[in-house]
């Protein structure tokens, strides 16, 4: 092969190569998929007789469609543990077909199908007795799992998520500054009536005492 001929096919390679790369570094990345599965409270910590909600949103993160979505919740080993801790779901809404709560746990059927990337979503409420328990490490938290079908039922995925709230004991107010004051004037006046009770009924106790004594006499 002639040197000419060997310099024009070294040159069109490393044009080829410089075409090439800048394609390929350009290709953008893939996004990353959204997870099947969020689920949050309005409420990371609650007082006795307040009200929590938890929301629980369902992704479908495949190429086909979701055909059948299922989702349990229920409390964690931990907080069975606690005696002390008193609620119960009141309420489950939201886009299912079934959205059942009794209790402390509660069971959802979404609607489907779910077109890929598509959401549904459902909102769970419960509330806290008064009576319940509450303090430093006291917690209320839920365990939840979701299964879900696609590709026609072929193909199936499944997982757990959790979530929770601190139940604090609720702290009194503090009272106002006019309030303190006038509360101290009336301490002060009912404790001078009470001093000027007491000398009266020295008073007259000792009067009582003369009288008898006179009478004595007589």
């Amino acid at each position: 092969m002639r040197p000419t001929t060997r310099r024009r096919l070294g040159l069109s390679g490393l044009l080829a190569l410089g075409i090439g790369l800048p394609g390929l570094v350009q290709q953008p990345a893939s996004a990353a998929a959204a997870p099947p599965m969020t689920i949050s409270v309005d409420k990371p910590s609650a007082t006795p007789g307040s009200t929590v909600t938890i929301t629980m949103t369902f992704t479908n993160d495949q190429s086909t469609n979701t055909q059948f979505v299922y989702q349990s919740i229920q409390p964690t080993w931990n907080t069975t543990q606690d005696p002390g801790l008193k609620y119960a779901f009141k309420s489950c809404t939201g886009e299912a077909v079934q959205c059942d709560v009794n209790g402390q746990t509660g069971t959802v059927r979404y609607n489907v199908p779910v077109i890929p990337g598509a959401t549904r979503t459902v909102k769970l409420t419960y509330d806290i007795a008064a009576d319940s328990a509450c303090g430093p490490s006291r917690r209320i938290d839920f365990y939840s799992y979701v299964y879900y079908e696609y590709q026609g039922g072929q193909a199936k995925k499944d997982g757990v998520y959790t979530t929770g709230t601190d139940v604090a004991c609720a702290t009194p107010p503090a009272p106002e500054a006019g309030a303190t004051a006038k509360k101290a004037a009336v301490d002060k006046a009912v404790k001078g009536q009470g001093a000027k009770a007491d000398k009266a009924a020295e008073a007259a106790t000792a009067q009582q005492r003369q009288w008898h004594a006179a009478t004595t006499r007589h």
